[in-house]
């Protein structure tokens, strides 16, 4: 019925204005013919918003608040073009806007991709779209993550580039990726804060694999993928992601592992726990992630999200460590209509900061810890 009604609009708008020119359009931009046209463009206005109250604890440092927040506000649109050409589009309102010196779009645009199906079971992806990386937790969008674990929450994960998926069979997918592994210009990503040596490199490229498999009926899936980005000449980010997923009737469970090898620190964690003017080097990032839900009765659903990861310095000779991080997300959602999924939830996030004494003696790092209860919704709706 809402498809109906924006059909409708459409078609009417052209004649609401001809009372006052009368000689601006010959006929209508949408005609009677190219309505069925519209059956193949949705458009998604997806939201989700929140009340949070939260606590800072440090050795020297507290405080505390209360706030509304929109999490996470963004307009897509999605099209079939041709029976073998589709179009994916998506801009996040709050991000930042600014166009980025390397790819020339704002970073609040997400998505901006064609989707070739070159043959039955290969398909051709050409633009700014998601890197190709494993794992369940990159697999939510940001609207249904209410914390991610750290690499997630510094990683880049929409870029330009090409990328293809071959379907092996009905239970393994593959895809290969040839991406930007940035958005800006590294004097512009990291302008005096650089480190010795660094050279911009020809192309600033990332190569990614991965493998979907289903198993047993699909009760048991997976997500991997391996990955090379180099960031700036000789040098570079090795990323590894083992995804697991086991799903029955009412309980889904998955399972994460990272691995991180930075010659070239991008997620930033290292470099300020060093506190030099200077990106670390030889950095490295494990984490650990799991997540259930389980399906309590058609309106309530309960979800617990565990997380772990664990920061090191010189990766490659000592394997300093630095720091681990903790968090536990339990939450309760509540779905009170039948024809759209808008789902009110309740939620606690403990996230816990615990520096080794090396990271402490040495750099003057100090443990501390947040808490967060939030009380909002998420709403992806349906428009068109």
């Amino acid at each position: 019925m809402i498809k109906s009604f924006f059909i409708g609009l459409f078609l009417l708008t052209p004649l609401m204005g001809s009372s006052q020119v009368n000689d601006s359009l010959a006929e209508p931009v949408i005609s009677i013919e190219k309505e069925k046209l519209l059956k193949n463009i949705n458009i998604t206005f997806d939201m989700r918003m929140e009340f949070q109250a939260y606590t800072f604890r440090g050795s020297d440092l507290y405080y505390n608040g209360l706030q509304f927040e929109n999490g996470f506000t963004a307009l897509g649109i999605s099209a079939k073009l041709h029976e073998r050409v589709d179009f994916n589009f998506r801009n996040r309102f709050n991000k930042g806007g600014d166009v980025q010196s390397l790819d020339r779009l704002g970073s609040n645009i997400e998505l901006a991709y064609i989707d070739i199906k070159a043959s039955p079971s290969l398909n051709i992806v050409l633009g700014k779209t998601y890197a190709f990386y494993g794992g369940y937790e990159y697999e939510f969008k940001a609207m249904d993550v209410l914390e991610y674990n750290d690499i997630q929450s510094n990683a880049l994960a929409f870029v330009t580039g090409v990328g293809i998926t071959y379907q092996n069979s009905k239970h393994h997918k593959f895809g290969f990726q040839v991406l930007n592994s940035r958005t800006m210009l590294y004097d512009d990503l990291y302008r005096d804060v650089v480190a010795e040596n660094i050279q911009e490199p020809d192309w600033p490229v990332a190569l990614v694999g991965n493998w979907r498999g289903s198993f047993f009926n699909e009760k048991f899936q997976t997500i991997y993928s391996l990955s090379y980005s180099n960031q700036v000449k000789k040098r570079g980010t090795y990323f590894f992601t083992l995804g697991n997923k086991y799903q029955n009737r009412n309980l889904t469970l998955m399972y994460d592992f990272n691995y991180s090898y930075e010659e070239i620190d991008t997620k930033g964690i290292v470099t300020n726990i060093l506190g030099s003017d200077t990106v670390a080097e030889d950095s490295g990032y494990i984490e650990n992630w799991l997540r259930a839900e389980y399906r309590i009765s058609p309106k309530f659903t309960g979800l617990l999200s565990l997380m772990t990861s664990s920061a090191y310095s010189d990766f490659t000779s000592d394997r300093n460590h630095l720091r681990t991080s903790y968090g536990m997300v339990p939450t309760v959602y509540y779905s009170p209509f039948k024809n759209i999924d808008v789902r009110f939830f309740f939620a606690y996030i403990g996230r816990y900061y615990d520096h080794t004494n090396y990271a402490i003696e040495n750099f003057g790092a100090a443990n501390y810890n947040r808490n967060e209860v939030r009380l909002g919704f998420i709403a992806p709706l349906l428009l068109l």
